[in-house]
């Protein structure tokens, strides 16, 4: 009798337990505001913020190589020099439901200074060039887009020459800022992908292209430098084009950006202007890097000066290796 008694004493004794334990287990009183979830557990508030969708990826690249060679009461013959090299480029990329807009920009600069030469100093490389890219989602991977390419540069450039007979070199502007400048706006159906190692791939085919070469130097456009009536400042161009752009990591420390524009005047079709635009960057580490650029360019209508002093239209080639500090954002 004695050990039920005992035994029932126990169980109530667990049971009370078990339900004070219950009492103190509180449940979280949860209220949803404005998409905010609050959690109260007790004299505590936890508040719990919906992720907010990223429609913005932005970012850029800037790059600087710097070569300089001092040559004193050398035996061996040569030139004292400084060489510099250095480029930027930002990108803005809008991406919402079915609406994306695409912006690129940009700038590279270089020069060559030779003390011992006339005209010491002397541009090698100076672009700039403004892409912007805006559609509409047909399907995952088609898009209806709308692009504006705008390429310039930024100082004067010269051919450098020595006139027979004489002991020093001269020179005679060919180019300059806005002289000239490409404006080129094309319509017409996008095929983008981007895959999940973040390669990226996109090709625009318009037949609805506008081309529009400017000449804001008064002496080159007197001459008709770059295809212009003489005199005028705007030439306007209707045509087809072909726009490709491709991002791809070909190794872990390599990637090659190439950007290549294809456009036929409607006038003479099948009569191509190509600017091609490739990158090939091989990282060292975080801020080392090994870039190998190329620009080919060809325009009938651009007539090249040869070291014959004869004129026509020509491949325009610009190489460039540089190893200098490389810096992602």
């Amino acid at each position: 009798m004695i050990k039920k008694l005992f035994l029932l004493l126990f169980t109530l004794f667990a049971f009370s337990l078990q339900s004070q334990a219950q009492d103190d287990l509180q449940l979280a009183d949860t209220l949803i505001i404005n998409g905010e979830t609050i959690i109260m557990l007790g004299d505590s508030v936890i508040i719990l913020r919906p992720e907010q969708p990223k429609y913005w990826k932005k970012g850029g690249n800037f790059n600087l190589s710097i070569q300089q060679v001092s040559l004193t009461n050398w035996s061996a013959g040569g030139a004292s020099n400084l060489a510099l090299n250095t480029g930027v480029n930002l990108f803005a990329n809008f991406q919402k439901d079915k609406k994306i807009w695409d912006s690129n920009l940009t700038v590279n600069f270089g020069f060559n200074r030779q003390s011992d030469r006339m005209f010491a100093t002397r541009k090698t490389n100076d672009n700039f060039i403004f892409i912007s890219k805006y559609g509409r989602e047909l399907t995952p991977k088609w898009y209806l887009s709308t692009q504006i390419d705008a390429r310039t540069q930024l100082l004067s450039g010269y051919r450098y020459f020595r006139p027979s007979g004489a002991e020093r070199d001269a020179r005679t502007k060919i180019s300059d800022l806005l002289a000239p400048a490409y404006i080129q706006s094309s319509t017409g159906l996008n095929y983008k992908r981007e895959m999940k190692n973040k390669d990226r791939i996109s090709i625009i085919g318009s037949p609805f292209t506008g081309r529009f070469t400017i000449v804001m130097d008064d002496s080159l456009s007197r001459a008709g430098a770059f295809g212009i009536i003489p005199g005028e400042v705007v030439r306007a161009e209707a045509g087809m084009s072909l726009t490709s752009s491709t991002d791809i990591q070909i190794l872990e420390n390599i990637r090659w950006k190439m950007d290549l524009n294809l456009f036929s005047n409607y006038e003479k079709l099948g009569n191509l202007v190509v600017n091609m635009n490739s990158v090939i960057s091989m990282k060292v580490n975080r801020f080392i890097t090994t870039r190998i650029e190329t620009v080919l360019i060809y325009d009938e209508r651009v007539l090249i000066t040869r070291s014959d002093d004869t004129q026509g239209p020509a491949i325009q080639v610009q190489n460039l290796i540089n190893f200098g500090i490389g810096l992602d954002f």
